[in-house]
């Protein structure tokens, strides 16, 4: 048995998967998407012919459970889209005040076990119960936290109005709506502006530049491209510079950008 201080120790309730793997007698652990700095406590790992298995982790180096708060609309939105195609497709939403947001995630770890590790999540799956996310949109210097409880199928909440994502109508939330998507013979998840939104925007656009107020329309243009960069509204967004160019507006169009793999947020650690 040998004991390995890896130069990373991954963060259980943001990775999509443990892999462990060796190389010259080493073992390293690795995580799909973030990392975190190491602990001072090694990870006991037993070498089994070529192949090195996690044998057994103290309490003290155990993580301990959290939610990730999310400070921009990107990145809230960004954990909804990896957990709905995971199986997290039942939602209820709601908007709390900030000195109580804490509390209340709090209360669904209690009830729900959102700050759950993957492998308490499997535990729970294997009895029938429900695994849960909590999506917190709580940007700094606000009064009010914008949440959205994403829920497997399963038992356990019962007590709550849970909604399906492929309902109708759509799940809206921050102001954007959830739709699916054809891309490679396969639907996807993506976010949207709703229909309302779109009708505004593109009579702004038809407004100022019918008025030659280009100044204002370029505006709006950057505006608009500023908004968070999923597939459905970077589309959406091309549209309406295709409608400004229609009607005139020949200056340089602003970039779309495309939404990076991030960070979820920063953890709120949840008592057991």
């Amino acid at each position: 048995m040998r004991a390995i201080h890896p130069s990373f120790h991954l963060d259980a309730s943001l990775a999509n998967t443990y892999v462990l793997f060796g190389y010259s007698g080493f073992a390293v652990l690795r995580t799909e998407h973030h990392y975190v700095s190491s602990p001072p406590n090694p990870i006991t790992l037993i070498r089994r012919g070529s192949r090195y298995t996690k044998h057994h982790v103290s309490h003290r180096t155990r993580m301990p459970a959290s939610t990730p708060i999310a400070q921009s609309k990107t990145a809230a939105m960004s954990r909804v889209l990896d957990m709905v195609p995971r199986g997290y497709h039942r939602y209820i939403s709601g908007i709390v005040s900030a000195a109580k947001a804490k509390a209340l995630a709090q209360k669904f770890h209690a009830r729900y076990g959102i700050g759950c590790t993957p492998s308490q999540r499997l535990t729970r799956k294997s009895k029938g119960i429900a695994n849960a996310v909590f999506v917190m949109y709580w940007p700094e210097m606000t009064d009010s936290v914008e949440w959205l409880l994403l829920a497997t199928d399963g038992n356990g909440l019962d007590g709550e109005a849970l909604r399906l994502v492929s309902d109708s109508p759509r799940l809206t939330w921050l102001g954007y709506e959830l739709v699916r998507h054809p891309a490679r013979a396969r639907a996807v998840w993506t976010w949207r502006r709703t229909k309302e939104e779109m009708t505004n925007l593109h009579a702004l656009v038809a407004l100022q530049a019918g008025q030659r107020r280009y100044a204002a329309l370029s505006e709006t243009l950057i505006r608009i491209a500023r908004q968070p960069g999923f597939h459905g509204i970077r589309a959406q967004s091309w549209s309406l510079f295709q409608e400004a160019r229609r009607r005139g507006y020949d200056n340089d169009l602003p970039y779309l950008y495309h939404v990076q793999k991030l960070n979820h947020g920063e953890r709120l650690t949840l008592s057991p």
